[in-house]
């Protein structure tokens, strides 16, 4: 799907083929839905040679929150609308949502204490200090000062998801006006689900300032912000954020 993902697990008793099992399901959830790649199932569907009915489960089952999500989110998040090119692309709830399952896999093999990042989006579980109290320590890039974090979140048993223009450029469109969304430079959401938060994150950018306000009023879920003037935002709810030292 165009990034990495690297796995941090502090049990020992965790078995190395739990860990091979969640690579090998992320290599077939790209197989299957990267948009690189030109006989992938979503490759297939945005082309119009393959029927979203005659794709295996697992995609028409993306589709189908995708048109949940464009309900939930009063279509800030439409997979079947626009991107950038005008076409329909599912991709932007995938990532998390493989990542999540992917973490799921280590959890079916008892793994109580890791965390899974792929590509900022993570999926924190435990401790980084089994048996204790101890978050995992979240950075968060300030999108404007490249050598800075711009907060640091304290996180356990849950999800972060960031959307930013900082490594991609403006490629969060908003659905409405179908223009690329510049009010905010970065969004990051923290909740129970990597799948919502990674969606939540994509809408709530394209809201621009007023996403931070919805985010607000989704239980479970909180936001932090930096608008294209600097200025951050956060709702009251967000684990711990702290000042963070440029480093």
């Amino acid at each position: 799907m165009g990034t990495v993902v690297s796995f941090d697990v502090r049990n020992t008793d965790v078995p190395a083929r739990a860990l091979n099992a969640a690579i090998d399901y992320l290599h077939d959830i790209d197989r299957r839905f990267s948009p690189y790649k030109t006989d992938s199932e979503v490759t297939r569907i945005m082309r119009g040679e393959l029927a979203v009915d005659d794709a295996s489960p697992d995609v028409r089952w993306i589709m189908g929150l995708c048109d949940e999500l464009a309900r939930l989110t009063d279509g800030y998040f439409d997979a079947r609308k626009y991107r950038a090119d005008g076409l329909p692309d599912p991709t932007g709830v995938v990532k998390g949502w493989a990542v999540e399952e992917a973490a799921f896999i280590l959890i079916d093999a008892g793994a109580t204490d890791f965390l899974v990042n792929g590509g900022g989006d993570i999926v924190a579980r435990g401790s980084p200090v089994p048996g204790s109290s101890e978050p995992w320590r979240v950075g968060i890039q300030h999108p404007l000062e490249r050598n800075k974090l711009a907060a640091v979140l304290e996180v356990r048993d849950g999800a972060v998801a960031t959307s930013g223009t900082y490594e991609r450029g403006e490629h969060v469109i908003d659905p409405h006006t179908r223009k690329p969304a510049t009010d905010l430079v970065s969004l990051t959401v923290v909740g129970r689900s990597l799948t919502f938060a990674d969606a939540y994150a994509t809408a709530a950018f394209a809201m621009g300032r007023k996403g931070a306000e919805w985010l607000a009023g989704l239980e479970g879920y909180e936001a932090f912000a930096i608008t294209s003037d600097g200025l951050t935002l956060a709702t009251p709810g967000l684990p711990r954020a702290q000042k963070a030292e440029p480093g």
